[in-house]
């Protein structure tokens, strides 16, 4: 049953009484998530014998159900036919790679161009997947990788895998200091008080988790490999400026940008012309 369905009655089986409602629900709508079906109950749209009821409510067997299926309107994204660097793709899922100066998906000002609008072109259909069927998504100059939902049972399938953090993405960084080793920053990140573009660490904020490993040191850099136990905005940048070690060339966190001693012409050269942080999402 997807989300055009008419809503057709069902009947919940004799032999489930007891269970939750919102387990036996997901058994009999397998194209649906458990965490959408609690999702509808909560917002009244699945009624049993009338009447709305909680995910957790007992079965009693022999009830009648209906569902209100919301219809999803189309998407007012433009569909634009731009250069897609697909690593994957099946029935469900796309993984594509994000260059730097990409924003994932339109927004204020910034109509086209986007990772999206390449996508919805690609698939038509995503236009009636709510964000065309984005997840998560990636700053304008990180690069890398970002999964796409095809369906909308794909797209609560990653909803519930970020939410409970079975999907673990994991990222290459470059960052100013020689660590000595890894470990964890475990503080929460919050907006900035006085530029609301930058976010910051604050005792109000959203917890934050950011696991990292020390791949190669050098002199006056180091080479990390992170993974995010949680996904806030900024959440890498914020964090490693926080410990004193902020991203090379990130223009918002970085501070002031010193030129490496000991560079030849080339390397000095290719140094001044990389002007965003440097981060990528490598799976």
């Amino acid at each position: 049953m997807s989300d055009d369905s008419t809503g057709l009655p069902m009947i919940l089986p004799e032999e489930q009484v007891g269970e939750r409602l919102d387990t036996v629900l997901s058994q009999l709508l397998p194209e649906t998530s458990r965490s959408r079906i609690q999702a509808l109950l909560r917002d009244g749209r699945i009624l049993v014998d009338g009447v709305p009821e909680k995910p957790s409510a007992r079965v009693r067997g022999g009830e009648q159900v209906m569902v209100d299926w919301p219809q999803i309107e189309p998407s007012n994204w433009l569909a634009e036919t731009l250069p897609l660097h697909i690593l994957h793709e099946d029935a469900d899922i796309l993984v594509v790679h994000k260059p730097a100066g990409q924003l994932t998906h339109p927004g204020a000002g910034h109509p086209d161009g986007t990772l999206v609008n390449g996508v919805l072109a690609h698939v038509p259909e995503n236009a009636y997947l709510p964000r065309g069927g984005i997840v998560h998504r990636l700053d304008k100059d990180t690069t890398g990788l970002l999964v796409v939902a095809k369906t909308e049972m794909a797209r609560q399938s990653l909803i519930d895998q970020l939410g409970d953090h079975t999907m673990h993405r994991e990222y290459l960084a470059l960052v100013t200091g020689a660590m000595t080793g890894g470990g964890r920053v475990d503080a929460p990140i919050g907006r900035h008080a006085q530029d609301r573009l930058r976010m910051t660490v604050r005792d109000d904020g959203r917890p934050a988790q950011t696991d990292y490993r020390l791949v190669e040191r050098f002199p006056r850099h180091s080479y990390l490999r992170l993974r995010l136990a949680t996904g806030r905005t900024h959440q890498i940048r914020v964090h490693m400026t926080h410990i004193g070690h902020p991203l090379v060339g990130d223009p918002v966190y970085g501070g002031r940008r010193t030129v490496p001693k000991g560079l030849d012409e080339a390397a000095l050269a290719r140094w001044r012309q990389f002007r965003r942080q440097a981060l990528h999402a490598w799976r």
